[in-house]
């Protein structure tokens, strides 16, 4: 029932962002634009050719954060791994290297001290969130393709997928914690302090990132399988 849902098709798309800002980055990740003046999402979903359904799903577990019965039956898997893949964009091409470039400037990097280890310990982090990340893209993306193409993949089992989500979501925090406690003293504390809150707010839309692909996408495959004819091979 919409009654169930946080925000239905018939709610002015305007009133997410003012609710939630967060939104911006879903709504942004669907494709969709702003300027949509009044319209409900229905409205800006019909006129902007994104799935109103796969949209909702997103934002209502990404507001409320958890899902609703049977979500994956509202779900277009394709609209989400549109979704999903303009997230991984997101965060390798953007926002994890303008991150780094605030870390490099604000701690005013030298090989000697803290702020060595501090950029040291970021560039393995960006190295282990895109080893993942790519990983995804070949295997389990390269899957559901196949899938939503009629010819599945074998040798893949859905079972694994978010075996690593967590060690990718929750590795921040060592950095956080170095940063706190043993940030340069002639650091550039503006910088370094901005650094620090992107590093949160990263750390929360990655960690709200796997669970998309856990609790919407990993349901929404398996559903898709069952309607393929193919066994499910969740454990």
């Amino acid at each position: 029932m919409e009654s169930e849902y946080h925000y239905s098709p018939a709610e002015k798309m305007a009133t997410l962002i003012a609710d939630n800002y967060r939104l911006i980055q879903v709504m942004t990740r669907f494709g969709i634009r702003v300027g949509f003046g009044d319209k409900t999402v229905a409205e800006v979903c019909r006129d902007q050719n994104v799935d109103c359904g796969t949209f909702l799903s997103v934002v209502n577990f990404v507001t409320d954060g958890y899902t609703h019965a049977d979500v994956a039956g509202q779900i277009s898997v394709a609209a989400l791994m549109h979704y999903l893949k303009q997230s991984h964009i997101y965060f390798l091409d953007y926002m994890l290297p303008a991150i780094r470039r605030k870390l490099l400037d604000g701690i005013r990097m030298r090989t000697d001290d803290v702020s060595f280890l501090i950029l040291k310990f970021f560039d393995e982090y960006m190295s282990q969130v895109r080893g993942h990340m790519e990983y995804e893209e070949k295997t389990v993306f390269l899957y559901v393709d196949s899938l939503l193409g009629g010819s599945p993949k074998e040798g893949f089992s859905i079972s694994t997928y978010s075996d690593h989500h967590e060690e990718v979501a929750s590795s921040l925090h060592e950095l956080k914690s170095i940063i706190i406690k043993y940030g340069p003293a002639d650091a550039d504390a503006n910088l370094l302090n901005d650094a620090l809150y992107d590093i949160y707010r990263c750390e929360e839309e990655l960690t709200s990132h796997c669970l998309v692909e856990d609790e919407l996408l990993v349901p929404s495959i398996v559903r898709l399988e069952q309607e393929s004819g193919i066994k499910s091979r969740m454990k």
